[in-house]
Order: C-alpha cells, then sequence, then structure tokens
C-alpha cells in the first residue's frame, strides 16, 4: 500500500515541477523549497497532506475574478460587463406581478397584497390618561422630547415627519427582535406580537420612504438623524429590557404627539402654507388611493396609521399592567 501511495505523489508531483509558477500559486514558497529536494522528500510531504486538500487542488492556472465574471454574463445571455443583471433566483424566473388596471407593479419593497385602505374612521383623539408613575415618567419623557422638536423644525411639517419617522420606526424593531429571541429561548409562540410590533416598524418606514419623495432632508438634519437613532435606539432597547409596560407606553405617548403633528400639518395643508403637491406614487400604491390624490390624502394616511400603532402599544402596556405576558392575549394582526 505505501508503494502505491508513493507512487501516486511521484507522478502527480513530477507534472507540479513542469512548472514552477504552478507550483509556487500551489504550494507557496516555503513548499516550493522543499520540492527542490529529492523526490522521497516530496512523497512524505505529500503523504503529510490530509486527503480532502489533495482532492481539491487544481493544476490549472486560477481564473481571474474578471474572467469568472465575464463566464457569468455570457451563461445568461449577456456580453457587455457594464449591463450586469441578475436575471433569475437561483434558476427560478421572477414573478411578474401587475396592478389590478393590468399595469405593471414596479415596487420591490412592497407587493399587492401587503397594501392596505387606511381607516380613516379611526379616533384621533383617545388618550390615555397617566395614573401611576411609570405613566407619567413616560408621559412627560415625551413632552420633553417635543420641546427641541418644535424649536428645530419650526413648522416645517414635511422635514418634521421624516425625523419623526426615523424614530417611530425603531420601536416595533426592538421590540419584535426581543420577543422573538425570548420565543427561542422558551420555546413558546408569541401570540402574534412579534409579527404585530415588526409590521409596526415596516410602516413606519414605508411613511419615512414616502415622504422622502416630498421633501429632501438638509445634511445637517441627516446627522442628527443618525444622532438621535442611535441614543433612541439604545435607550429603547434597555428600557425595553427593564420595563416593557414602560417601553410600550412611551410609543403610546409618541404616537400621540405624532398625531398632533400630523394635525397641524394638515392645518398649514389647508390654509395653503404648503404646497399640496400630488402624492407620491409609493404611496398611492401602498395606501391604494385613488390615482388623483394629493399630499393631504397621505398625512390624512399616515395619521391614521399613527393612531392604530397608538392603541396597540398603549394596549401591550396594559397587557403588562395586568401581571400577563403579551402572548397571553391575542395580537391586533390585519387590523388595517
Amino acid at each position: 500500500m505505501s508503494s502505491i501511495i508513493a507512487g501516486s505523489a511521484r507522478r502527480l508531483f513530477t507534472t507540479a515541477t513542469a512548472s514552477s509558477a504552478v507550483r509556487a500559486s500551489l504550494c507557496g514558497p516555503a513548499v516550493t523549497g522543499l520540492l527542490r529536494g529529492s523526490p522521497s522528500r516530496a512523497e512524505s510531504l505529500w503523504i503529510r497532506f490530509p486527503a480532502r486538500e489533495a482532492s481539491t487542488m487544481s493544476l490549472s492556472p486560477a481564473k481571474s475574478g474578471e474572467e469568472e465574471e465575464e463566464e457569468k454574463l455570457k451563461a445568461v445571455g449577456g456580453d457587455d460587463p457594464k449591463e450586469k443583471a441578475v436575471v433569475s433566483y437561483w434558476g427560478i424566473p421572477p414573478s411578474k406581478i401587475a396592478k389590478a388596471d393590468g399595469t405593471e407593479w414596479k415596487w420591490n419593497c412592497f407587493k399587492p397584497w401587503e397594501t392596505y385602505k387606511p381607516d380613516l374612521t379611526i379616533d384621533l383623539k383617545k388618550h390615555h390618561t397617566p395614573n401611576n408613575f411609570l405613566d407619567k415618567f413616560a408621559y412627560w419623557s415625551v413632552k420633553s422630547m417635543r420641546v427641541p422638536t418644535d424649536i428645530f423644525f419650526q413648522r416645517r411639517y414635511g422635514c418634521r415627519a421624516m425625523m419623526l419617522e426615523t424614530v417611530a420606526a425603531v420601536p416595533g424593531m426592538v421590540g419584535g427582535m426581543l420577543l422573538h429571541l425570548q420565543s427561542l429561548r422558551s420555546f413558546e409562540h408569541s401570540g402574534g406580537w412579534i409579527r404585530t410590533l415588526l409590521e409596526e416598524a415596516e410602516n413606519e418606514r414605508m411613511h419615512l420612504m414616502t415622504f422622502m419623495e416630498v421633501s429632501q432632508p438638509k445634511w445637517y438634519e441627516r446627522a442628527l438623524v443618525i444622532a438621535v437613532q442611535g441614543v433612541f435606539f439604545n435607550a429603547y432597547f434597555l428600557a425595553y429590557l427593564v420595563s416593557p409596560k414602560l417601553a410600550h407606553r412611551i410609543v403610546g405617548y409618541l404616537e400621540e404627539e405624532a398625531i398632533h403633528s400630523y394635525t397641524e400639518f394638515l392645518k398649514e395643508l389647508d390654509k395653503g402654507t404648503i404646497e399640496n403637491v400630488p402624492a407620491p406614487a409609493i404611496a398611492i400604491d401602498y395606501w391604494r388611493l385613488p390615482s388623483n390624490s394629493t399630499l393631504r390624502d397621505v398625512v390624512l394616511a399616515v395619521r391614521a396609521d399613527e393612531a392604530h400603532h397608538r392603541d396597540v402599544n398603549h394596549y401591550a402596556s396594559d397587557i403588562h399592567y395586568q401581571g400577563q405576558e403579551l402572548k397571553q392575549s391575542p395580537a391586533p394582526i390585519g387590523y388595517h
């Protein structure tokens, strides 16, 4: 058996030593120096290599990354490297989706079955009266955050809305993530609350994507978003670990402030202070708005969403105040 292995090793390394460049690329400088010695030394070195390594070695020159890209491009029918495109999902061609009127669906971030009509009949005046220390702490914490926001944005409600949504999209993601991890640890269902909170975060993010079409933030406003998000994410993360009922109550009051802000936004639109421009295409498709909708219709839809998030988070906080976990009460899935 040893003679067979040695003979195979000798034949392989005889081929490899035909080219010093190939030998160096395969084995490296240190091993190349050893191969210059006697065949017995080469054989002993080869026998010490794991069989798995030997089976994957190739004596042909390695192709560059550009050559591989060109071959992949030719395989899918393209010749120009500048026209690179992924044409399928691992051999599965992308599905073509059309809207109800037959036109092509152009959004990749959401699909037609994820759209909905906003509930504009929702009660906008509901308010949770703080009646204990934690509630009062949550309420006045949110009220204190409103002061610097009013000073910074004044009555520029387009930019104010963007800033508000970058913060409002954080709690749902944090809460959903922590509930997800808890579900994994306890091997139990979440009662639908993971999905509810993540849908809330996605909805708030879609608000941001919509208002980005209406008002472009300045560089210092973008910088402020980064700073505020960094502080708020970590603060809310810790708050949720310490007291979920406090965290959800804070979000409930934040949504109440959002309803107030969007109500003021509507007043400015009605007075003509802010131009009532046509609604962005993404908003028309996301909320199933009429094709002639305006910015005012978008603000009405967003305000209704905020009222829904207000109710969800006050409800979640109440569940914790009753000494229960969220999984013990059904989550308001499919509210829209």
